[in-house]
């Protein structure tokens, strides 16, 4: 009888099972080495590779408490003119933006929705202000941000890119600066036009530059930039607010956060503080000047696209989502005669209400203000403003409503602005106006989620 030879010879079952369990234990140290926990857009959590991981000099935020917010966003509009070549090659873009809430680690969103080429962002930081409305950080809070865990990123033509979360404790009601540099001609360059905020260009790479002095250059508009997230412990949620022009602040004063989302901001946050059962949500701003229910503007993609189609990317694709205010409406009856239908506009807010109760998303809207005195006021616009808002307040559209055209009218002539809420356009409100915006919404209507059906 042949005796069998095979690789096991003269291993005992012990030592085998020894071997095994040495084996199985790598195999854990190595899966552990690979796989570290990230936060998803959603404040869930998911797991990365470890390839993916920050650089070491970025600040990486690690787990934490708290919720995934928006503190701040705005809206892409358009390609900026004058960058279609070049874009910003060789300069260092430093935007600076408001944070509605406060929270301990930070990551931002940069698009390159309307680029015709991809944009290379070789360097990025996020840093607090010091608060004096320069270009000035706060050296001490200065963080180098990553991107799937390298400080430079290539975001292709029609893209965006979420960054790596760095820890850095930003409070509420605090300005932030985010800088990038692109070292290569791309463009368009993807813009918000009407920012209502001073930021600042410097030449070549002067991302992580305190002081500020190289920033010589201002410009009005935010570049890139269109979230700031912060990892929250005061906000378990967001308040996205849409709209056009008028949620945009175009006639408020520069620097000063007086559109009425900030306004309102301020009054959630401090009726929490004090003690009032009401949600606690930071809240972001997505109004575009111009912006309509139902047409949008030229171009591919469409520039300033409407209501209707931008609502899943700046409302639905927002970090933790939990209710939409809705002030749309005034462009579709003063800017396209052919859709100035108010059963269309109608419908075309409740195509949005739809779609956000889809996501069991609560929906607060307001009526449109009167804008006689304005060069695009007539009669028949008047009849059609009227009647969109008769729907409005019959509950045939949103799930609860703030009454702004009520709060906003001149009581001698209900056709009108009244004179201390009026910008001198007729159509946009003044500071006043807006702080008066903010002050008549009902906190409570923030409570709850959306209606099955209206």
């Amino acid at each position: 009888m042949t005796k069998r030879h095979d690789g096991g010879a003269g291993v005992s079952p012990a030592r085998h099972s020894a071997v095994l369990s040495a084996l199985v234990a790598l195999v854990v140290a190595v899966s552990a080495a690979i796989y570290v926990t990230v936060a998803a857009d959603d404040g869930t959590l998911r797991t990365s590779a470890a390839g993916d991981r920050p650089h070491h000099g970025s600040s990486v935020a690690p787990a934490s408490t708290g919720s995934w917010v928006g503190a701040w966003s705005t809206a892409p509009v358009g390609g900026e003119p004058g960058t279609e070549t070049g874009g910003m090659a060789g300069r260092s873009v430093r935007n600076i933006v408001h944070a509605s809430t406060g929270g301990t680690s930070a990551r931002i969103t940069l698009s390159n929705l309307y680029g015709q080429s991809p944009l290379t962002i070789t360097h990025a930081s996020l840093a607090l202000s010091t608060g004096d409305g320069t270009a000035a950080a706060d050296a001490e809070t200065m963080r180098r941000l990553s991107f799937n865990g390298s400080t430079s990123v290539v975001i292709p033509a029609g893209g965006h890119i979420l960054s790596d979360a760095v820890h850095l404790t930003i409070p509420h009601d605090t300005d932030v600066l985010v800088t990038t540099y692109s070292p290569t001609p791309s463009g368009p360059v993807t813009y918000h036009p009407h920012a209502r905020q001073v930021s600042y260009v410097a030449q070549g790479d002067r991302t992580e530059d305190a002081t500020g002095t190289p920033y010589t250059e201002q410009t009005p508009y935010w570049r890139y930039l269109t979230a700031l997230d912060v990892l929250s412990n005061e906000a378990t949620g967001t308040v996205v607010v849409f709209g056009d022009s008028i949620t945009d602040g175009i006639t408020s004063t520069v620097g000063a956060n007086h559109r009425w989302p900030d306004i309102l901001a301020g009054r959630l946050r401090t009726a929490v503080e004090s003690g009032d059962a009401l949600p606690r949500y930071g809240i972001v701003n997505e109004g575009i000047s111009g912006n309509q229910v139902l047409a949008d503007g030229l171009g591919r993609p469409a520039e300033n696209q409407s209501g209707v189609g931008r609502f899943g990317r700046d409302v639905l694709s927002r970090t933790n989502v939990k209710v939409v205010v809705i002030d749309l409406g005034i462009n579709d009856i003063l800017r396209n005669p052919n859709l100035a239908d108010p059963n269309r506009i109608a419908d075309g807010l409740r195509t949005l209400v739809r779609q956000a109760h889809a996501r069991g998303l609560k929906v607060v809207g307001a009526t449109l203000m009167p804008f006689r005195g304005h060069r695009g006021w007539t009669p028949a616009r008047e009849a059609v403003r009227r009647e969109v808002n008769a729907q409005i307040r019959a509950g045939r559209v949103y799930d609860a409503v703030v009454d702004f055209d009520k709060a906003l009218k001149d009581p001698y002539d209900p056709r009108r602005l009244r004179p201390e809420y009026d910008s001198g356009d007729h159509l946009h409100p003044s500071d006043l106006g807006f702080a008066k915006m903010g002050e008549v919404f009902d906190l409570g209507a923030l409570k709850g989620a959306g209606q099955a059906e209206l």
